[in-house]
């Protein structure tokens, strides 16, 4: 069966600089069937759904719905709900937990403090504290969007979940279906596609130790779509794989083409050149749609470190 992920494989379109961009996700748990547009299509009252949506328009806020993995019956709504925020700049990474019996407060939150990096109204409206435990991984599984994350999202999330790994969830969308199985990795914002079980879990274990993992990385979900190519890019050539050692800190330009200076924690810099291009020849970017497109991909053409002087002037 031929579908948007297999032909995207196949092709070998390239995955750096394809992760869905929010400074900071808001995750609250929603069991049971979620639909194409989860936030108003599942049994969260499509009113707050609509009203979330409208509080993080614009704030760098991400706003999905999270359940456990396995049989999604329809248990009616649940007495208590976990909830999750995470920032994902790095130097100001930080990953809170809550739970609430009214998913209504989630409103009082100030969402421009917290796509700015600031938690302090969800740990006071939600009694937010520090996520202590295993990273989350989120397997994107809506069906509804593309049933390539159902046919690959849930098998994987359901075998990580079997394997005692604590911290797996499904999530509603995280972009990208065709490079499903999709996934991204908290408190540091890191997506991944085509992933598979063996590679998740090395993927964890770096991130337990602070680290990344390169291979099959989509980008820092901090950054636009050039600065995730750019920095993957700067890791790749340097072998650079601790968490927040390197940050997005100009980008300059406009499609087709910028230059993304990237910096390093040790005072380094490196000038990247992304251009965008168009993935050929054209082929489903979803399942189910008779159109076929070229969706854009983020081609590097040179990383250049600068000299202190260069880096200063910049």
């Amino acid at each position: 069966m031929s579908t948007c992920s297999t032909v995207s494989r196949d092709l070998d379109e390239p995955i750096a600089g394809t992760a869905a961009t929010a400074t900071t996700w808001l995750l609250l748990e929603q069991p049971g069937p979620w639909g194409a547009k989860a936030l108003t299509q599942s049994h969260l009252d499509p009113a707050l759904g609509r009203a979330l949506e409208a509080a993080a328009q614009g704030t760098g806020v991400r706003v999905a719905l999270i359940r456990r993995p396995g049989r999604h019956a329809d248990c009616g709504t649940p007495a208590e709900r976990t909830v999750y925020a995470a920032h994902t700049v790095p130097g100001k990474v930080w990953l809170r937990a809550a739970t609430t019996r009214d998913p209504e407060r989630l409103l009082d939150l100030d969402f421009a403090a917290l796509g700015a990096g600031d938690h302090h109204t969800f740990d006071s409206v939600l009694q937010g504290r520090p996520h202590t435990g295993d990273p989350l991984v989120l397997v994107c599984t809506n069906g509804k969007r593309d049933r390539c994350c159902a046919l690959l999202g849930r098998p994987l999330a359901a075998e990580l979940s079997a394997s005692g790994m604590n911290g797996v969830w499904e999530v509603t969308h995280l972009g990208g279906h065709r490079f499903s199985p999709t996934l991204l990795v908290l408190p540091y914002g890191y997506a991944y596609g085509r992933v598979e079980a063996h590679a998740v879990k090395e993927v964890l274990h770096s991130v337990q130790e602070g680290r990344i993992v390169v291979h099959g990385c989509r980008g820092n979900s901090a950054w636009e779509r050039p600065g995730q190519a750019a920095e993957l890019a700067v890791r790749a050539a340097t072998g650079e794989d601790a968490a927040q050692a390197l940050s997005v800190v100009r980008t300059e330009g406009a499609a087709p083409r910028w230059d993304v200076t990237v910096a390093h924690v040790d005072g380094r810099h490196w000038r990247v050149a992304v251009a965008q291009g168009a993935s050929l020849p054209p082929r489903p970017e979803s399942c189910g749609v008779a159109v076929l497109g070229s969706p854009a991909r983020m081609d590097v053409v040179a990383v250049r470190e600068l000299t202190m002087t260069a880096a200063l002037a910049s």
